[in-house]
């Protein structure tokens, strides 16, 4: 399942101390996001909205932006797959 590729990117990006503080966090909320109890369509929509709100930001490395496009990629196909 692609959640599981998911979750593992977005640890690397929570664990790895060169990405700002701010996107780490957020990148954190979209995980917890992933796993809570709301439905399926829920859960992917409001962790793409968390890491879209972040994918701008001018202080996010470009390997960070890059791993956290793919995330979004994944999370948005898995959606696509719900319907």
């Amino acid at each position: 399942m692609r959640i599981e590729n998911v979750i593992s990117l977005m640890d690397q990006i929570i664990n790895d101390r060169t990405v700002p503080r701010n996107i780490r966090r957020a990148v954190e909320e979209s995980k917890k996001a992933l796993s809570g109890n709301d439905p399926p369509e829920v859960k992917l929509s409001t962790a793409i909205n968390t890491l879209d709100e972040i994918i701008n930001d001018p202080n996010m490395p470009i390997y960070a932006r890059t791993k956290i496009w793919n995330i979004v990629s994944l999370l948005e196909e898995e959606r696509r797959n719900l319907g």
